[in-house]
């Protein structure tokens, strides 16, 4: 019978080192990690960007910021060299590609370079990439090992089980494990509908996604409908609040404020300030 277990001191040498991949947001000081100082006193400091090797879970009902997130993520990384993989379930990749332009155009990141280091993988326009989980990751692993990607995203991981709820887990579990097979920094964009509630399990994706990821990040947008609202939030009738927050992680310590936030006229994401810091200051 082969060995299926290890004592803690076999694992040292596959771990991996704690430090950030960087979004170019505010979420990069929203990760942190413990550290000792010279004086010998524990102290936080900023991780610089989502774990090193972690799949994060961002999700949110529909026009809340998620595909902006992910590829405003996508182009940092790809400006600053690095190679990513961007696996499009929702949007056909010729979309992709102007929605991607516009945010280096934004950002004014070097266009040439983003191009050259971002590899899209079509899932939206092949059915049997949607429908057949095997097919899509031959397909991933091709990509990541002929292109050396180092990152993956996959926007939506709900795609693929959008009529097939029941094997949702199942689904999620299989892209979770390839994407650690293959060492890549992973983001699963997934949608919850509007009826639930932003604070429930199902806000962070369902059972099926918040549960096998190592973390998750919810978006969340309220329209200001009532006399209440404007006076609370400070904020005209029909103007839309939009917040974030990270709703753990399992890899490392992180902020758990509510956060406020604002898609640019520019359409990149900015992160203002903790909620009930915009409240009282609107007071």
């Amino acid at each position: 019978m082969s060995k299926r277990y290890y004592e803690l001191s076999d694992l040292k040498d596959d771990a991996p080192d704690l430090f950030g991949i960087p979004t170019g947001t505010k979420l990069d000081e929203m990760f942190f990690k413990i550290e000792k100082d010279v004086n010998g006193k524990y102290v936080k400091k900023p991780l610089g960007g989502i774990p090193h090797l972690s799949v994060m879970n961002l999700t949110g009902i529909p026009d809340s910021g998620k595909s902006v997130l992910a590829e405003q993520f996508a182009v940092h990384q790809a400006n600053k060299g690095y190679k990513v993989l961007f696996i499009t379930v929702e949007s056909p990749a010729s979309f992709l590609y102007s929605a991607l332009k516009q945010k280096s155009d934004a950002l004014r990141a070097d266009f040439g370079r983003v191009e050259g280091n971002i590899v899209v993988i079509d899932a939206s326009q092949d059915e049997e990439l949607r429908e057949n989980p095997k097919a899509l990751m031959d397909t991933m692993g091709y990509a990541i090992k002929e292109k050396k990607t180092s990152i993956t995203i996959i926007d939506s991981i709900t795609g693929l089980y959008e009529h097939k709820e029941v094997m949702a887990r199942q689904i999620v579990r299989q892209f979770f494990n390839f994407l650690k097979k293959f060492r890549q920094t992973g983001l699963f964009v997934s949608q919850k509908r509007s009826a639930q509630a932003s604070e429930s399990a199902e806000a962070a994706g369902g059972l099926a996604v918040a549960h096998i990821v190592d973390g998750t990040i919810v978006l969340d947008k309220k329209l200001i409908e009532s006399r209440w609202d404007t006076s609370l939030y400070n904020l005209p009738l029909g103007s839309v609040l939009r917040t974030i927050r990270i709703d753990g992680c399992r890899l490392t310590a992180h902020d758990s404020d509510t956060w406020v936030f604002e898609i640019t006229e520019l359409g990149t994401i900015e992160i203002i300030s903790p909620l009930k810091d915009y409240i009282n200051k609107g007071r």
